[in-house]
């Protein structure tokens, strides 16, 4: 969105943010009002600027902050997510993490693993396969829908065992 800002806009991000900052507004919904009623933008693109200016969104955040935040509360479950991603960095140094707001994605083509704290007592591993059957603790994708085709739920580090580092490193090969 921002490579085609000027040309839809007629402003650059910088001086959409220089605008926003003259404003009196506190509430992202009062910077959308704004741009959308007084300077004619779309939603979308008042929202992309608005989440820009107020570093609101997943891509203004450092990933040392985007997982902290997500284990705020669940503290408990973050060893699980630490042996997880040092298990995963190790598959080569092909792989991309890419922590989101609420997960992190672990790709090199494609997303192969995403690890997210689901609840304050589990974290959700979807894994991504081409054709694998649903079998045992390899549950079916559940929340993550396309994202993933298959789920193991974790509530302890022994659970990152042979078997389950066995099916994170088939979908990493799966999807280079």
């Amino acid at each position: 969105m921002e490579q085609n800002l000027k040309e839809k806009t007629g402003r650059t991000l910088d001086e959409w943010k220089a605008l926003l900052a003259k404003q009196p507004f506190t509430k992202h919904g009062e910077y959308m009002n704004f741009l959308k009623k007084d300077q004619g933008l779309t939603h979308g693109f008042a929202n992309f600027i608005t989440l820009k200016f107020r570093e609101a969104d997943a891509g203004s955040a450092n990933s040392e902050d985007l997982v902290a935040n997500q284990y705020q509360g669940k503290e408990t479950l973050k060893p699980i997510y630490d042996l997880l991603h040092a298990e995963i960095i190790k598959l080569g140094n092909d792989v991309e993490v890419a922590p989101k707001k609420a997960a992190v994605s672990m790709r090199v083509k494609r997303q192969f693993a995403l690890i997210q704290p689901s609840t304050k007592t589990r974290v959700d591993l979807g894994l991504k396969f081409t054709d694998k059957a649903h079998a045992g603790r390899l549950e079916t994708s559940g929340p993550f829908g396309s994202m993933c085709t298959h789920r193991v739920q974790l509530t302890d580090v022994a659970q990152v065992d042979a078997e389950l580092l066995g099916w994170i490193k088939e979908a990493y090969e799966e999807a280079k």
